[in-house]
C-alpha cells in the first residue's frame, strides 16, 4: 500500500544502507525489534522526518516523545505491509507464522530464569557438602541491578606470585605480556578482567561441564537443571564475548551422547547451539568440529558414540581467515606389550581373574567404559569367558560371544587400568574403505591426556583431561606467536601449557583447589621442559613465566568454616565473628536468628548460618580496597599489584 507515511518511513530505513531490507523489501520485524529496543539512531531518523514527527510524536513539557507503541503497530499490521515479504520466496527454509525463522525475532530459545545472573559456584566444597547448599539466588537483571552490580564489581587479588625458571617469587606489579592464572569462580573472575582485556583475546576455547548429572563423578559441580545450566552458561558466554577481539573466534566444547548420562533426554549440545547463536550472533557462526574422544566405543550401548563436539563461533565472521583445520592423527604412540607382561589370567565361575583370586578383572555386572593399557588379555583363558545379557542395565551388548573369541585368537583385545576390554583394529578392517570415524578429527583421544598427566605426576590426577594435541591443533588454526588465549575453565590446563609451549600468551581461571596441585604444578613442569604432549613437536625447551593470583575471599571462607565445624561451641564462634566481620543478606530478620539458632540440630544450625550469609559478598571488591577494615588485611606486595594491575599506580 502506497501512503505518505509509507513513503516517509522508507526514506528513513533507506539512510540504514541494507540494515532494514531484504531483497529491496522492508524487513519489518527488524524495525519492530530496534523501536521495541529504543535504538537511538533509528528514532533520531524518525524524529528528523517531518511527516513522521507529526504522525507519531507527542509534546510534553517542551520535549518530543516518539509514540513507539504507534509505529510498532503500524508495522504489525500486513494489510498495510502486503509487499513487506514474499510468501513464496525462492528461499528454503524452516518458517513460523509464515515468516523465515532467520528473518524473525519471533522464534528465541526461552528458558526460565533467562534475565537473571546466578554466580553457580563450580567447587562442590560451596554447593554440596553433607547436603548443606547455600541458597545462591538468581538474580533479576531489572530488579537485583544494584546486587547484580555489586557481585560483578572487579575484586581485589592477593597471593600474587610469579612463578619462572629460577622458582616462584612474590610480585608486586603486572605487564599484559604477563601470562595470567586466576583462583576463584569464573563468572567473578571474568568480570574483574573484562575492563583490562575487552577486545584483546584472539583465542578462547572452554570444555564446560557437560551438565551429564554425574555429580559424583567429577571433582567439579556438573549436576545443574537445563535451565539453571543455561543461564550458567549464558552469563558467562556474555561476557566472554566483550574479551573476544574483533577477528577473535570461541571454541565451546560439548558431549553428544547421553550413554554416560544420569539425566534422561538430549545432551546439551543442541541447546548450547542455539544459545550461542543468540549470544554470539547466528551469523557469525563459523561450524562444527568433530573430534574423535576414544579408539574405540563401548561394548555396552545402542549407539556407539566416540565423539564429541566442538562449536566454533567468530566475534564477527567477516573478520575471520580461514581457518587451517587438519585431520592429523598422532601415530607415533603405539601400545608396546612386549615391555608390558601380564601375569597368568584364569576364568572361576564365570569371573576373570588376573594372577589370584583377589584380583578380580572382568565379573558379571561390572562391564565399565574407560582408558587404554598396555597390557594385552590372554587369549587361552578369555575365549572361555561367556558374555551374558543380563545386567541391570538399559543397554545391549553389541558384541557378540563369537566375535569376542574372535578377537582373543587374533590377538586384538587388550584390558585397561579399570579392568574391561578394548580391542584394535584387525588387518581386514584397516584394509577396508574408510568408516565415518576416519571423518572425525583424530588430534589425540582422552586416553593420550590421561598419560600425559601419569606421565608428569605419575598417577592419573585429574578425571576429564584433553590431550596436548587437540589444543594444539585448534591453536595452530587460528592464531599467531603473541596472541592471547583464554580458558576460564581452565581444569588440568591443558590450554594453558599447550599455549605456553607455543609461544603464546595466556589466561587460565579454575576455582578448584586442584589448581596449586595440578594446574600450577603441570605449568612449573612447562616451565622446566619437560617433555610430554607436543614437546618435541614444537621443539620445546622450557622457560618463560606465568603470574598467580586468587580473588581475595570474604563470606566464602565463613562457609567453609562453617561446613567443617564439628560442635555448637565452633558454630557460635563462628557466629560471632560473623556479627563482626561477615555480610548479612538484607532480608534476614537477625534478632529472630539470634534468639532461635542455637536451640536447633548441629545440622540445623549450619543451615541456617549459610542461609543468612550474603551470596553475592564471597570476594571483596576492589572498590574497598582503601577501607581501614580491609587494608589492614593485604600485604604490601598485594596491595601494589592490585594499584599495578588496575592501572592506578601506587599510592
Amino acid at each position: 500500500m502506497k501512503t505518505k507515511i509509507n513513503d516517509a518511513i522508507k526514506q528513513v530505513l533507506q539512510q540504514f544502507g541494507d540494515k532494514y531490507f531484504i531483497d529491496d523489501v522492508v524487513n519489518k520485524n527488524k524495525v519492530i525489534q530496534d523501536l521495541d529496543g529504543y535504538d537511538a539512531p533509528l528514532l533520531e531518523a524518525f524524529i528528523s522526518n517531518e511527516t513522521i514527527k507529526k504522525n507519531f510524536t507527542i509534546n510534553i513539557a517542551d520535549n518530543i516523545i516518539m509514540q513507539t507503541n504507534k509505529l510498532i503497530e503500524l508495522f504489525e499490521a500486513d494489510e498495510y505491509w502486503q509487499d513487506s515479504y514474499t510468501k513464496y520466496s525462492k528461499k528454503i527454509g524452516l518458517t513460523a507464522g509464515g515468516k523465515f525463522i532467520d528473518e524473525s525475532t519471533d522464534v528465541v530459545l526461552d528458558f526460565p530464569y533467562k534475565d537473571t545472573v546466578l554466580k553457580a559456584s563450580m567447587s562442590k566444597e560451596d554447593t554440596d557438602k553433607d547436603d548443606l547448599r547455600p541458597d545462591e539466588p538468581f538474580l533479576n537483571e531489572v530488579i537485583a541491578k544494584e546486587e547484580i552490580d555489586v557481585l560483578l564489581d572487579k575484586k581485589i587479588l592477593v597471593n600474587a606470585k610469579k612463578y619462572d625458571e629460577n622458582g616462584v617469587h612474590e610480585v608486586d606489579s603486572f605487564s599484559e605480556d604477563d601470562n595470567l592464572i586466576m583462583k576463584g569462580n569464573n563468572l567473578l573472575a571474568l568480570h574483574t578482567l573484562k575492563e583490562k582485556y575487552a577486545g584483546k583475546v584472539k583465542l578462547i576455547y572452554i570444555d564446560p561441564p557437560f551438565n551429564t548429572g554425574n555429580a559424583d563423578g567429577f571433582n567439579y559441580n556438573d549436576d545443574f537443571k537445563t535451565s539453571t545450566w543455561l543461564t550458567f552458561m549464558k552469563n558467562r558466554l556474555e561476557v566472554a564475548k566483550e574479551l573476544l577481539s574483533e577477528d577473535g573466534l570461541i571454541f565451546v566444547q560439548i558431549d553428544v551422547s547421553r550413554a554416560n548420562s544420569k539425566i534422561k533426554g538430549t545432551t546439551m549440545e543442541p541447546y548450547l547451539h542455539i544459545l550461542l547463536d543468540e549470544v554470539m550472533g547466528r551469523q557469525n557462526f563459523i561450524g562444527v568440529l568433530h573430534w574423535k574422544k576414544k579408539r574405540q566405543p563401548s561394548y555396552l550401548s545402542r549407539i556407539a558414540t566416540i565423539m564429541e563436539s566442538i562449536l566454533v563461533y567468530g566475534k564477527n565472521e567477516k573478520n575471520v581467515d580461514k581457518l587451517s583445520i587438519e585431520n592429523t592423527s598422532d601415530e607415533t604412540k603405539r601400545v608396546d606389550n612386549a615391555s608390558n607382561p601380564i601375569s597368568e589370567m584364569f576364568i572361576k565361575k564365570g569371573i576373570l581373574y588376573r594372577g589370584n583370586e583377589s584380583n578380580t578383572i572382568i565379573k558379571k555386572g561390572k562391564y565399565t567404559n574407560r582408558s587404554m593399557t598396555t597390557e594385552f588379555l590372554d587369549d587361552v583363558h578369555i575365549k572361555e569367558f561367556r558374555v551374558q545379557n543380563d545386567f541391570k542395565v538399559k543397554a545391549n551388548f553389541r558384541t557378540t560371544q563369537s566375535e569376542i573369541t574372535r578377537f582373543c585368537n587374533e590377538k586384538l583385545l587388550y584390558i585397561t587400568n579399570s579392568n574391561s576390554f578394548r580391542r584394535f583394529a584387525s588387518e581386514e578392517e584397516k584394509g577396508q574403505p574408510k568408516s565415518i570415524t576416519d571423518l572425525l578429527l583424530d588430534w589425540g583421544q582422552n586416553q593420550d591426556a590421561t598419560e600425559e598427566l601419569i606421565a608428569l605426576f605419575g598417577e592419573k590426577t585429574f578425571s576429564t583431561p584433553k590431550p596436548e594435541r587437540l589444543l594444539f591443533n585448534i591453536i595452530k588454526s587460528c592464531t599467531n606467536e603473541a596472541d592471547l588465549i583464554l580458558d576460564f575453565f581452565m581444569g588440568s590446563s591443558t590450554t594453558q601449557a599447550v599455549a605456553h609451549k607455543m609461544n603464546r600468551r595466556y589466561i587460565g581461571i579454575e576455582q578448584m583447589d586442584y589448581i596449586n596441585t595440578v594446574s600450577v604444578p603441570r605449568l612449573q613442569k612447562v616451565i622446566e621442559g619437560e617433555q610430554g604432549g607436543i614437546s618435541k613437536d614444537v621443539d620445546w625447551k622450557g622457560g618463560g613465566s606465568f603470574v598467580y593470583v586468587e580473588l581475595m575471599e570474604k563470606n566464602r571462607s565463613f562457609l567453609t568454616t562453617i561446613q567443617n565445624a564439628e560442635t555448637t561451641s565452633e558454630l557460635q564462634d563462628v557466629f560471632k565473628f560473623m556479627l563482626e566481620k561477615a555480610e548479612i543478606d538484607f532480608r534476614v530478620e537477625l534478632d529472630a536468628v539470634k534468639e532461635t539458632l542455637f536451640e536447633k540440630s548441629l545440622n540445623d544450625q549450619k543451615k541456617t548460618l549459610i542461609k543468612i550469609i550474603d551470596k553475592n559478598q564471597l570476594y571483596y571488591n576492589y572498590s574497598e580496597i582503601d577501607d581501614n577494615n580491609v587494608r589492614d588485611l593485604i600485604d604490601y606486595n598485594d596491595y601494589s599489584f592490585n594499584k599495578s594491575f588496575y592501572n592506578e599506580g601506587d599510592e
